[in-house]
């Protein structure tokens, strides 16, 4: 894993000079057919990451937000988020990141989150201790639903009511603190031991699939609200909680209503 290890960090350190370039800088903000608001720095991101990967590993596919699928002949596929949390980055504020990850068929094994404006970068690669800026990390205890830190990052990402029935169950009615904003960041958090449950819906394979490693790596839990493996295949219902032993209580609560 190395070897990849090695090109996701050129990816990453790519990416980064990108972002800089624009980061609070003017920009013409386009729409996208589902409103989401998309830059000039996330197409470019894109652009040179795809160059870089049929470059160097030209067998492999890519999965991107901006520009789509290609096919794999090898049996991996990168999936890159160029810019996780426009809105955050078109504002100057530097809670976004860039996401990459490698799977082997539909199941990510290394991701990476980088946010290259306040130098931080999680590493997770299957099998391994997940590290921030090369320093292992690891997430924190919280036994109690009661005394934990959630974050989401819209209530609004909560297609249908009852959706955010559940939401609102484990968020609101539960006496604890909740944090809203964060996208990717929120997981890098989390990985680190300063937030407890991540908690969203309607995320897209290059949302997710580079968060699997870095949470698994760091000691935490990541499933789909079933507690099934996320997959590029899943239909992108993301949780996840630092402390594995907090799972099954929060998993009650999520079954209360039909999923």
């Amino acid at each position: 894993m190395q070897e990849f290890a090695a090109l996701a960090n050129s990816l990453a350190d790519k990416a980064g000079e990108i972002v800089k370039k624009y980061y609070r800088a003017s920009l013409d903000i386009e729409r996208k057919e589902n409103d989401s608001p998309v830059t000039k720095a996330d197409k470019e991101i894109e652009q040179a990451l795809r160059e870089m990967i049929n470059k160097t590993r030209p067998d492999d596919g890519i999965l991107g937000e901006e520009y789509g699928f290609q096919g794999s002949k090898s049996g991996l596929t990168w999936v890159i988020d160029p810019i996780d949390g426009t809105e955050s980055f078109m504002i100057g504020r530097p809670t976004f990141g860039t996401l990459i990850a490698l799977c082997d068929d539909i199941t990510p094994k290394l991701g990476i989150i980088d946010q290259a404006i306040i130098k931080e970068r999680w590493i997770g690669i299957k099998g391994e201790q997940t590290t921030l800026n090369g320093q292992e990390i690891k997430t924190r205890a919280c036994k109690s639903i009661y005394d934990a830190i959630i974050g989401s990052t819209t209530p609004y990402m909560f297609s249908k009511l009852t959706d955010y029935g559940r939401a609102y169950e484990i968020f609101e009615k539960t006496g604890n603190h909740i944090v809203w904003g964060g996208d990717c960041y929120m997981y890098g958090l989390l990985s680190s031991g300063h937030l407890d449950v991540a908690f969203e819906e309607d995320l897209k394979p290059h949302d997710f699939a580079a968060l699997i490693p870095i949470v698994k790596g760091a000691g935490g839990h990541i499933s789909d609200w079933r507690g099934d493996e996320l997959t590029l295949n899943s239909v992108g219902k993301v949780i996840a909680v630092g402390d594995p032993e907090l799972w099954p209580e929060i998993d009650r609560i999520i079954r209360k209503s039909p999923y």
